[in-house]
C-alpha cells in the first residue's frame, strides 16, 4: 500500500492528531505536574504543524482527539480505575470539558477542523469521528500524536478496521521509550503504511 499509487484527485486525506493536548504536554499541564512527560512527545506539535498545514493547504482535513474527563454529579473526574492506578496525580479540573488543559496545544490548534472527545485510548471509540470522516469524503486517515502504543495503535488499527487507507507517521508519534515506540511501529505495519513526515509530504 502506497499514497504514490493513488493520484492525490481520487482520495480525500484526514491527518487525525492523537492527544496533542495542554494537560500532556504543556509545562503547566497535568502530566508536567505528575512529572510523566515524554521528552520525545515535547517535539511532536512543532514537528507536526507544517505537516498540517501542508493538509489544509491540499484541501485536506485536520481532526484531533482530546482525551477527556468528565465530571461526576458532584464535579470529580470519572477515571478509570486502570487510569488511576498509572496516574495517581490526576485531579479535579485535569482534562475537564472545555477547559485549557484539554485543549489542543496552540502549535496545532491553528490548523484543526474538527476534535471529538474521547475516553479511551482509540480516537475512534465511542466519538463521532467516523461519521464525520465520512460525510466529508475522507478515504486516507494518516496517524500521529501520543502515545505510539496507546492513543496512536489503537486509532490505526480502528481506522484500519474501518476500511480507511491508513498511514501512520513514524517520526510524528512518541512514547516513554525508543523500544516500545519501534515495536509499536513494526506492529502498525501489518495494517498501515510506516513513513516519516518528511516522505507523507511528498506524496501531497
Amino acid at each position: 500500500m502506497s499514497l504514490s499509487h493513488s493520484p492525490a484527485t481520487t482520495r480525500r486525506i484526514a491527518l487525525v492528531v492523537v492527544d496533542l493536548q495542554n494537560d500532556f504536554l504543556a509545562p503547566e499541564g497535568a502530566y508536567a505536574r505528575g512529572n510523566t512527560v515524554s521528552p520525545e512527545a515535547l517535539l511532536l506539535p512543532q514537528r507536526l504543524a507544517p505537516v498540517a498545514e501542508a493538509v489544509k493547504h491540499h484541501h485536506g482535513m485536520v481532526a484531533a482527539s482530546l482525551f477527556t474527563l468528565w465530571p461526576d454529579a458532584e464535579g470529580q473526574p470519572m477515571i478509570s480505575p486502570h487510569l488511576l492506578e498509572r496516574r495517581p496525580f490526576l485531579r479535579a479540573g485535569d482534562f475537564a470539558p472545555g477547559s485549557w488543559g484539554q485543549a489542543n496545544v496552540a502549535a496545532i490548534a491553528p490548523w484543526v477542523d474538527v476534535s471529538v472527545c474521547k475516553v479511551a485510548y482509540s480516537a475512534f471509540f465511542n466519538t463521532q469521528l467516523d461519521w464525520v470522516l465520512r460525510r466529508a469524503g475522507v478515504d486516507t486517515v494518516v496517524v500521529c500524536g501520543i502515545v505510539t502504543n496507546g492513543g496512536v495503535a489503537s486509532t490505526v488499527r480502528d481506522a484500519h478496521m474501518r476500511d480507511y487507507r491508513t498511514v501512520v507517521l513514524s517520526d510524528g508519534c512518541a512514547t516513554f521509550s525508543e523500544a516500545a515506540h519501534q515495536a509499536a511501529l513494526t506492529d502498525m505495519a501489518s495494517v498501515a503504511e510506516v513513513m516519516t513526515c518528511a516522505q507523507f509530504l511528498t506524496t501531497l
